[in-house]
């Protein structure tokens, strides 16, 4: 199959999600309103909640996954590593209430925590214009994890550039109850207006480590959160232990309650390497993974170069 091909199958099959996920949104809105919340939705997880960004990569057998294991054992071996995953897969397709069962029956009785991708069809197809409605219905996945959720990734494409009209609209329409994280993709909304907000609305500004965008760690709220992508080249870096130190002190430096860091670098399995260094540096730094026990600064945006 030339590459060519590949490529017109793979728009094919994103074709046939976007069309599905209106669908699938409807009958999560359905569930949500015929039941009542689950359970609390925010519950505390650990200090120190680091990973990478999805856990399925074909790619990774022969590097996490040994060559001849069936794809029914990876989730069990990625879980022996790592205590959270940030799911890229609702992103791209909303997920079914049999999808959020598996995701619980597929963590057993161990600790784990989910951190999910917003669904696409609110941030890049309808691009925050009148979504109140299915944000409060994707939210409805937190309270079917219960314990199990960690925070909810809203990320919005690059041509996503800052206006006060977006900023209002934007955070308006966040369930304050929820752990919600923006990534912006556009160098405009590094600016401190859209901090002030942030921090009044308890939203945790997601700070990246990316081609051309701000090097810098945001800190807006007590939970902060990172999105290693690489440096020079998306997704296809591998970070150096100098890099990664760097990220660190920023990150205990600032004084955050709770730290969340995902590894996006995921060619060549970089991203499993680099989160297990970036955790043991946090924990040797004296972040307490079980109980959080470093002093927290007060209540103020943080900005760590």
């Amino acid at each position: 199959m030339t590459m060519a091909e590949r490529s017109a199958l793979k728009e094919a099959r994103r074709a046939k999600q976007r069309e599905a996920n209106a669908g699938r949104a409807a009958k999560m809105h359905a569930a949500r309103l015929k039941l009542p919340p689950l359970g609390p939705s925010s519950p505390e997880p650990p200090a120190v909640n680091v990973g990478c960004s999805g856990w399925f990569y074909w790619h990774w057998r022969g590097i996490l996954y040994p060559d001849g294991m069936p794809t029914k054992e990876w989730f069990h071996t990625y879980r022996e590593k790592f205590g959270t995953v940030e799911l890229n897969a609702p992103f791209y397709s909303w997920p079914t209430l049999h999808t959020l069962q598996t995701w619980m029956n597929q963590t057993g009785a161990a600790p784990f925590v989910y951190t999910v991708k917003v669904s696409e069809l609110i941030t890049h197809v309808k691009r925050f214009k009148g979504t109140k409605t299915l944000v409060r219905d994707f939210g409805y996945i937190a309270d079917i994890l219960g314990e199990r959720m960690g925070c909810f990734l809203f990320q919005l494409p690059p041509s996503f550039d800052y206006s006060p009209a977006r900023l209002k609209s934007l955070l308006e329409q966040l369930e304050p109850t929820r752990r919600n994280v923006v990534e912006f993709r556009h160098q405009s909304w590094w600016i401190k207006r859209v901090y002030d907000a942030f921090e009044e609305s308890g939203t945790i500004f997601c700070s990246t480590s990316a081609p051309r965008l701000p090097d810098v760690l945001i800190k807006t709220a007590d939970d902060v959160y990172i999105r290693f992508h690489g440096k020079g080249q998306w997704y296809r870096h591998n970070y150096t232990d100098a890099e990664l130190q760097l990220w660190k002190e920023r990150a205990v430096e600032c004084g955050a309650k709770r730290i969340w860091a995902y590894f996006n670098n995921d060619r060549e399995g970089f991203a499993i390497q680099n989160a297990l260094v970036f955790r043991a540096m946090l924990e040797e730094a004296g972040v307490d993974p079980a109980h959080g026990k470093k002093p927290v600064l007060p209540r103020k945006t943080a900005i760590c170069h």
